[in-house]
């Protein structure tokens, strides 16, 4: 990356530009992930940061965290031999199991992508 300057009466003032800003569309995830970095990771928190990646690498992240969720969920589920009869069934046992297969799936998450 090459700097260039322009002078202003006296002064040498580098020419910044800002490039186009990605929005940010990252959730929960994303937010837990900042939080982790600006703790645990500075160094790549700033470089992050510096180099204007930050909101595309948290829009990412919070993308991907949410796919493997709704995947483990899935896959937890088939599993544990959840299904919608057992919903039709009795919905409280249900609502019970899929909440305790939610919390098992959104730790993995956790620990795989968002504190690593």
């Amino acid at each position: 990356m090459e700097i260039t300057y322009r002078e202003i009466e006296t002064f040498y003032v580098p020419n910044l530009l800002m490039s186009e800003a990605e929005p940010a569309t990252y959730g929960r995830f994303g937010r837990m992930r900042l939080k982790y970095l600006k703790e645990h990771r500075r160094g790549t928190y700033i470089t992050l940061k510096t180099s204007g990646q930050l909101t595309h690498y948290l829009n990412e992240i919070d993308r991907e965290a949410n796919e493997m969720l709704r995947l483990l969920i899935e896959q937890m589920a088939q599993a544990q031999g959840i299904t919608e009869q057992m919903k039709a069934a009795d919905q409280l046992v249900w609502v019970m199991e899929m909440n305790g297969i939610r919390s098992a799936a959104e730790e993995i998450v956790l620990n795989e992508l968002i504190c690593c």
